[in-house]
């Protein structure tokens, strides 16, 4: 069929007009319209086609597009299918957008504009009100990271009061604007931190900036005698932050590291225990190692003693009660390392474990580390020399040779049999009431209370606080006793 010229018609006539169907091509050679007609307008179902490839298919009433019908736009590549009210996109329809995206729901004047159901091209899902081709009012969104959200729009960004589940198990409920946390509103974060407060551009307003130990700069303590240590969560203005609570705190003693010998490793155990041993800074001047932690034993657990094993974070758990005369193996004891047959802690002590508070959940801004007891000095600490102030004595604390030799024995048992295991046990315990009870030695330590809340709340970890301490050797109280 050869072309038709500009302002050609050809199709059926009824009274000198275009009526039936017809094919018309428009004088500026733009647009071209194939289809029904009644009385000389575009009438019934047809086809507008345009010279760039686009087109519109569908219903015309009195020379309109009116009705239901198919759009594409060549230079977009998107394609609408619903209503439209002369030529533009109104009421019911679905957009199919060239990169993947496709929205469902209503259509105003061209634009998204009532309730409709967005799918962008990264696989978000947004189902609620929109205004002028925006998220407006009130919605619900699924984000391409897992995040939910559901609540206020305003103009695409979240504002007014909404609710957000994250991914990781987080969730926040308050006042929303300018697509951050702003308002009153309460977080139940996935560690377990809770704040309850104002948040200003998704911070909140009165957030803990340090950690505090309260009491004098330098704490005295008599050897062998345990500690409370009150903590707060403070803001940069020295306020407790009381909004605030759930951040784990954790409790870590150390002592100086020059004050320990540089002496070479033994064994396996100790070339791991060597390597794992990290010098921890601190404001005083000099680097700490790790130094064993312990509960108070209380007036019934006199006859007890807790086992100072190191954790991961380098505080010792007290995870094995023995007799408090026999002084802690060697780091290479198949005790430590769970080697041989020896009988899990769990096993043979269940009942007789007294575990530290190694660990606290703030509430409030505010935890107590209560009882807490420098440990007796671990083997591998106690041919060490203890450098005073005024530069050094060696401790009156030295183990003695039964010591050494019940530790020895303790040592050479600890893989037998359970019940050969669980014997030794009740020996050396019903002998314990004759030796001396060991304790820490007497000088200067250094307390550590430092953050491990996991992961870190809003992504921030606290700086550790520290105190001085120093334990004052046990005549020095007989002395006081003495002179009252």
């Amino acid at each position: 069929m050869a072309a038709m010229r500009p302002g050609s018609y050809s199709g059926g006539l009824r009274a000198r007009r275009r009526d039936g169907y017809g094919l018309y091509v428009y004088p500026n050679t733009f647009f071209q319209y194939e289809g029904e007609w009644k009385q000389g307008k575009k009438h019934g179902h047809g086809k507008l086609l345009f010279k760039d490839g686009s087109y519109y298919e569908g219903e015309f009433v009195d020379g309109e597009i009116l009705g239901n019908g198919l759009r594409y736009w060549a230079s977009s590549g998107n394609t609408y299918s619903g209503q439209f009210m002369l030529g533009e996109l109104h009421g019911h329809g679905v957009m199919q957008y060239r990169d993947g995206g496709k929205y469902e729901g209503e259509f105003s004047c061209g634009m998204r504009e009532g309730y409709g159901l967005l799918v962008d091209s990264d696989g978000q899902i947004y189902q609620g009100s929109f205004h002028k081709n925006k998220k407006h009012g009130g919605g619900k969104m699924t984000f391409k990271n897992g995040d939910k959200y559901e609540g206020d729009w305003i103009l695409d960004q979240r504002q007014g009061h909404g609710e957000l589940h994250c991914a990781d198990g987080s969730v926040y409920e308050g006042q929303w604007r300018n697509d951050m946390f702003n308002g009153q509103g309460t977080i139940i974060h996935c560690s377990g931190v809770i704040y309850d407060g104002l948040w200003i551009n998704g911070y909140p307003a009165a957030q803990a900036k340090k950690i505090v130990i309260l009491g004098p700069e330098i704490i005295d303590i008599i050897q062998g005698s345990s500690i409370t240590l009150h903590v707060q969560l403070q803001n940069e203005e020295g306020e407790v932050c009381e909004s605030e609570e759930g951040r784990v705190l954790e409790i870590w003693a150390g002592i100086r590291d020059h004050q320990i010998r540089a002496s070479s490793p033994t064994n396996l155990f100790e070339l791991i225990e060597e390597i794992e041993r990290k010098p921890v800074k601190t404001p005083f001047g000099f680097e700490c190692i790790s130094y064993p932690l312990m509960d108070a034993i209380s007036e019934s657990q006199k006859l007890k003693a807790a086992f100072p094993i190191v954790s991961k974070s380098g505080f010792a758990l007290a995870d094995l009660s023995i007799p408090k005369t026999v002084i802690e193996p060697e780091s290479g004891s198949d005790t430590m390392h769970g080697a041989g047959d020896a009988p899990s802690n769990q096993d043979v002590f269940e009942d007789e474990r007294p575990y530290p508070p190694t660990s606290q959940r703030v509430e409030h801004g505010c935890t107590i580390f209560r009882n807490i007891l420098l440990a007796p000095p671990p083997a591998n600490y106690l041919s060490f020399l203890l450098v005073d102030e005024k530069g050094g004595r060696k401790p009156s604390g030295r183990i003695s040779a039964e010591k050494a030799e019940k530790m020895t024995v303790l040592q050479e048992k600890i893989g037998d049999s359970r019940s050969e295991m669980t014997s030794k046990w009740h020996e050396l315990k019903n002998d314990q009431c004759s030796m001396k009870n060991g304790s820490v030695l007497p000088g200067k330590y250094v307390l550590m209370v430092h953050e491990v809340t996991m992961p870190p709340f809003l992504g921030q970890t606290l700086p550790p606080a520290f105190k001085l301490l120093r334990v004052l050797p046990e005549k020095t109280k007989n002395k006081k006793a003495t002179s009252k």
